[in-house]
């Protein structure tokens, strides 16, 4: 029995049936597909990497403790692992269309928190994987780390000889549940406090405190800009998602000419899509701003292959009335080196870990879920790029082609991006709201326009 962290419990909490909190992914192969049989027996062969696939999340009765997960004694890999195909063609917007629906389904609460769809019938002879995994199980680096678990770092493939076998632990009671919730509540937040007062007496850490104080008050200050609040407004069940792709050479040639990093490249490209997007619609003014989260990893070397969020947010104005494409990227990275300066994303942390051993859990699911149902216009998006593999991965000797990433939306956010990198090319996957944003398509063309217009001018 593991117990979530105040994070993942967040993330756990937060969903409701207009928000399915999981992050996914459609991984493009190359021909032929594998029997549906043989997926499972891969599968399967690769579970005792993942005990997390096994596990499903049991609540501590009235929330008084965070829920904990636990084996499932009726775990069915036939449930988890389902097939389906596209009919002819099988182009990509057939199977952008079909993952859409996938995707804006929620995952079974009472069921371990995870689904691989396999798709047959693409064109060219190239099969698919729609992969979905609850937010509370893992972040965007942490999916990362999954999937090279999951999938081959080599072509070599050999069946299984023989798979492995597997018994549950014991479920634990709810009146287990309960005394170890009282036991926690005890030991847990001088434990955690007294970790945290031990890290802030070194040098370093007390140096982070410090300089994510004093850039509070900037970072306040972008809060105060106004955005385009027209962005924000409730959510229902189903989504529109779009996505597009483009070299990562180009992105480095623009970091090498322009400076700034790869990511500074990325976020003005996603401002040139939502400069498109307002333009389109009418309401762009020269001083329009999209404020976007953007998830930063303080996830450790040695936290690395953990299934749990290790993530903490920054907040970055994107420039979308700036016509100017350079004047477009000075201004973001002039947002990026002030957070990386302030340190916001390590106060974050040490912010999250002393909530983490204050805040009753009973408070953190009524917190949890009081955002979800208001509405609010300071945050318009969310941007996360994580970088993958830039190397080859396989599946049963297929090769992956590519690998689409897709963010889940909550809080009021009617559109979000997620960015991923596999081997020397740039995925943009972009998540709308299907009744809010049925121009979706015009966001996409936007992001892969602004990366060429960065192109163009960079000397």
């Amino acid at each position: 029995m593991h117990r979530m962290s105040g994070l993942d419990a967040s993330f756990y909490l937060l969903e409701d049936e207009n928000t399915p909190l999981h992050v996914a992914s459609v991984v493009v192969f190359e021909g032929p597909a594998p029997s549906y049989g043989d997926l499972i027996r891969q599968v399967v062969a690769k579970l005792p990497q993942v005990p997390r696939y096994r596990q499903r999340v049991r609540p501590v009765p009235l929330h008084l403790g965070r829920p904990v997960w636990a084996d499932d004694p009726h775990f069915n890999i036939l449930y988890h692992v389902r097939h389906t195909a596209l009919p002819q063609p099988g182009t990509g917007e057939q199977l952008r269309n079909l993952a859409g629906r996938v995707l804006a389904q929620r995952l079974d609460p009472a069921k371990p928190l995870w689904e691989i769809w396999l798709v047959e019938g693409l064109a060219d002879g190239r099969w698919a994987m729609i992969a979905k995994v609850h937010h509370c199980m893992v972040d965007g680096v942490a999916g990362m780390d999954l999937a090279t678990v999951m999938f081959d770092l080599t072509p070599d493939h050999r069946p299984p000889d023989r798979l492995p076998g597997w018994e549950p632990e014991p479920e634990p009671t709810a009146l287990g549940l309960l005394r170890d919730a009282a036991q926690r509540a005890v030991t847990q937040p001088v434990r955690q406090t007294g970790d945290v007062v031990r890290g802030l007496g070194g040098v370093r850490e007390a140096r982070r405190l410090r300089d994510f104080a004093l850039g509070l008050t900037r970072t306040t200050a972008r809060f105060a800009s106004p955005s385009a609040g027209s962005l924000n407004g409730p959510i229902g069940p189903h989504r529109r998602w779009c996505w597009q792709q483009a070299p990562l050479e180009d992105a480095k040639r623009i970091r090498k000419a322009l400076g700034g990093t790869v990511n500074d490249v990325v976020l003005t490209a996603v401002a040139a899509g939502y400069r498109d997007l307002l333009e389109a619609r009418g309401t762009l003014t020269e001083d329009t701003v999209v404020r976007s989260a953007v998830p930063v990893s303080v996830r450790a070397t040695d936290q690395r292959g953990e299934m749990n969020n290790r993530v903490a947010a920054v907040f970055v104005n994107l420039p979308a009335g700036v016509a100017d494409p350079l004047e477009r990227l000075r201004r973001v990275r002039e947002q990026t080196d002030d957070v990386k300066r302030s340190g916001q994303a390590a106060g974050t942390r040490t912010l999250t870990r002393l909530t983490d051993a204050a805040v009753a859990p009973a408070l953190l699911s009524l917190g949890a879920r009081v955002p979800v149902r208001l509405r609010q216009d300071l945050v318009q998006t969310v941007t996360t790029n994580v970088p993958g593999p830039d190397f080859p991965l396989y599946v049963m000797g297929r090769r992956v082609l590519e690998m689409h990433p897709y963010v889940p939306l909550t809080g009021g956010i009617r559109v979000a991006t997620a960015i991923v990198s596999y081997c020397g090319t740039l995925y943009f996957g972009i998540t709308g709201d299907f009744d809010a944003m049925p121009d979706l398509d015009v966001l996409a063309r936007g992001v892969r326009g602004g990366l060429a217009e960065l192109l163009r001018a960079a000397p």
